[in-house]
């Protein structure tokens, strides 16, 4: 283990200063400590933000508020959560295993690192953790890896369950930095790797996430999370799916659809979306929408399943929802 410092803040302006200055934030840190202990991260400098208030999560007219430092379990218990977006609930069990979630905060989930095995060992060639030192995934142990957004450059698949979650429910979020605040689409924090896959997110320097905010709608209860993996137990998705509807008088009037597991970002299907509008909530609907799901793909040695797996998970999330014939 390398020497580093850590110190508290209690404010968010100091907060805010020492993200500025260079020092690494650190809350619930069950990223960070891995990527320490492997020496994939060397930060010198810790900065605790446990302290700042930033945990709340309240109801703002129909809208749900999290605070970024609110933990994964608190809001998955929460029972204005679970009345109003259940979805949301759904995919933070899904996500994690007890222990890590009485310790993960939202804003860090959502910033959380990759989890291909090549960018966490430090003499495999990863081009997020040494730019331009290559991808050793394009031509190595691939089946867990993206089939959408990718590039020559990186085909890691963003990692979180909630953010997919999130990404459906057109969910947006507040962050504060030094030049003030500002507010945008969760959608909107997720890089694709391009040839900058050392660059993940939009976050300006010294900005921290304060809240998320998830609007309510007539799909909100009709939300259900599918998470495919190799294990029952705590895993990452082979492909995961947050599905809503709204259906009214035996017609879909809205769909939401975003998938994780598949892309180097939660991918929003609004081409899925977009299909189901004003159709019958019938099988064959979604079977005929969901084929679309995959267009675009570019599958690897390791990870052509994707495409077989990936319309049929879309098709029973939706199914989930009890809003099929």
């Amino acid at each position: 283990m390398f020497p580093f410092t850590i110190e508290k803040v209690t404010s968010v302006e100091a907060a805010i200063a020492a993200a500025s200055s260079g020092r690494r934030l650190i809350a619930g840190g069950t990223t960070l400590i891995d990527l320490m202990r492997e020496e994939v991260e060397q930060p010198q400098q810790l900065v605790d933000i446990n302290a700042l208030p930033m945990s709340e999560i309240r109801i703002d007219r129909s809208d749900l508020v999290i605070g970024a430092l609110a933990r994964m379990a608190d809001v998955a218990a929460h029972p204005d959560v679970q009345r109003l977006q259940p979805l949301i609930a759904e995919s933070l069990i899904e996500g994690a295993s007890p222990q890590l979630r009485n310790m993960a905060s939202i804003g860090g989930n959502l910033l959380q690192r990759v989890r291909c095995p090549y960018f966490r060992m430090v003499d495999a060639a990863c081009n997020k953790r040494n730019p331009r030192s290559g991808c050793a995934a394009l031509g190595g142990l691939n089946a867990g890896h993206a089939i959408l957004g990718t590039s020559d450059h990186c085909v890691a698949t963003h990692p979180s369950d909630v953010a997919v979650a999130l990404v459906a429910l057109d969910a947006t979020m507040r962050v504060k930095g030094p030049k003030g605040e500002r507010t945008f689409p969760v959608e909107e924090l997720f890089r694709l790797p391009g040839d900058t896959p050392h660059l993940e997110h939009t976050l300006l320097p010294g900005e921290l996430i304060v809240e998320v905010r998830i609007p309510w709608g007539p799909h909100s209860r009709r939300a259900r999370y599918l998470k495919v993996r190799d294990r029952a137990s705590y895993e990452f998705a082979l492909v995961s799916a947050a599905a809503a509807l709204d259906v009214a008088e035996g017609v879909i009037r809205g769909a939401r659809l975003a998938v994780g597991g598949v892309g180097t970002r939660p991918w929003r299907m609004r081409a899925v979306e977009a299909a189901l509008i004003g159709k019958v909530p019938d099988r064959r609907v979604f079977q005929a929408a969901a084929r679309s799901a995959v267009e675009g793909a570019r599958p690897l040695s390791g990870n052509h399943y994707k495409l077989e797996l990936l319309p049929p998970t879309i098709v029973r999330a939706f199914e989930m929802t009890g809003e099929i014939a």
